[in-house]
């Protein structure tokens, strides 16, 4: 039975947002095309704390329940800030806004390329964004139909912030993290120290130790950016393990903000492993590594390193990760201020 609506709600005070969603290797991105107001300042990073201060609200209400739910991701749109972007993002989550996100730059670009919000050029259509951890050099390799088979980008640099970092956790005692920056700053340690598998069936228990390994870190180690300081916080925990596709490198699943479950790869996570495999002499310049997320085979991610370069006193890689995205739906959301559920609400997992 198909309905056709007559006319529009009579929301005469409500807020109209539009939204593109998306989804790369299972992890959702909801784009907000329009209806957000311009963000004042002259870096992403000015913003971003702008959109903060004065638009959390939009957050809220596009990331929560009854929109969202605690693992929904997304990002707004805004005018570049410098003079190789086309455009600038800024990623949002349940907890706040991100410093980069790859699976985010991947279907971002997929979904602006296919809807034609971003034309494509050729079938390698370089896609330009800054973020609040830099400049990110995507590429859209468009299929002779139109759309997007995948999307390639070169990361921020990446580089090992400390390794073999000592932690006491109460239920598993001793344990040796490394922590890197990919884009965002990560401890990482394999899953089989403290006793599980990254598979779904044990998320629970997976997230629980992932938040007790980040306070952790946080009570002995501090974070800093070398250069920004808004960037200098520790924003996830990596646990990885075995691939299911014997061909593939690994698996990993990464904890992030309010012990939020990313379903990909984790873009900035690969960026940050490259690093640590690289200077472990485990990986070489130009050699590609393919790693699942928990979903397993048919969600996974591609990097490689293409080149090295320095961050202050680190000596950092510039990672290459790609992966493949798909348009979920176009939605139009109303925000009344007479709904007070309607402003946004969590029930954790």
């Amino acid at each position: 039975m198909a309905l056709t609506w007559k006319h529009q709600p009579v929301y005469k005070d409500a807020k109209i947002i539009t939204a593109l969603d998306a989804h790369a290797a299972g992890e959702p991105l909801r784009i907000v095309m329009g209806g957000l107001p311009e963000l004042e300042g002259a870096t992403i990073l000015a913003r971003r704390r702008f959109m903060q201060e004065h638009y959390d609200h939009i957050r809220r209400a596009l990331m929560w329940e009854p929109r969202g739910h605690f693992n929904m991701y997304g990002c707004a749109l805004t005018p570049p800030v410098t003079p190789e972007a086309d455009l600038g993002v800024i990623f949002m989550h349940n907890e706040g806004y991100s410093t980069m996100c790859g699976h985010g730059v991947i279907a971002l670009v997929t979904a602006l390329v296919e809807t034609g919000t971003f034309p494509a050029r050729g079938t390698r259509t370089p896609v330009n964004l800054d973020t609040p951890a830099g400049l990110v050099r995507a590429t859209a390799h468009v299929a002779s139909d139109g759309h997007v088979e995948r999307v390639t980008f070169i990361n921020v640099p990446s580089f090992v912030y400390a390794r073999d970092v000592e932690i006491v956790v109460p239920a598993w005692g001793s344990l040796h993290v490394d922590v890197a920056f990919g884009g965002a700053f990560y401890a990482f340690l394999a899953a089989a120290d403290v006793g599980l598998r990254v598979a779904p069936e044990q998320t629970a228990e997976l997230v629980a130790a992932g938040e007790a390994i980040k306070k952790a870190v946080n009570t002995v180690l501090p974070i800093k950016h070398p250069f920004e300081a808004d960037l200098g916080f520790l924003y996830g925990t990596i646990l990885t393990g075995p691939p299911d596709d014997p061909g593939h490198h690994s698996r990993n699943i990464c904890v992030f903000a309010d012990a939020e479950v990313d379903r990909s790869p984790t873009g900035t996570g690969v960026s940050a492993r490259l690093a640590i495999h690289h200077a472990r002499g485990e990986l070489s310049e130009g050699q590609q590594i393919i790693i699942e997320s928990i979903l397993g085979a048919e969600s996974a991610f591609s990097g490689r390193v293409v080149g090295q370069t320095t961050m202050g006193p680190y000596e950092a890689i510039l990672p290459e990760v790609g992966g493949t995205a798909f348009i979920t739906g176009r939605q139009e959301y109303w925000l009344d201020p007479r709904d007070a559920l309607g402003r946004g609400f969590l029930i954790s997992q």
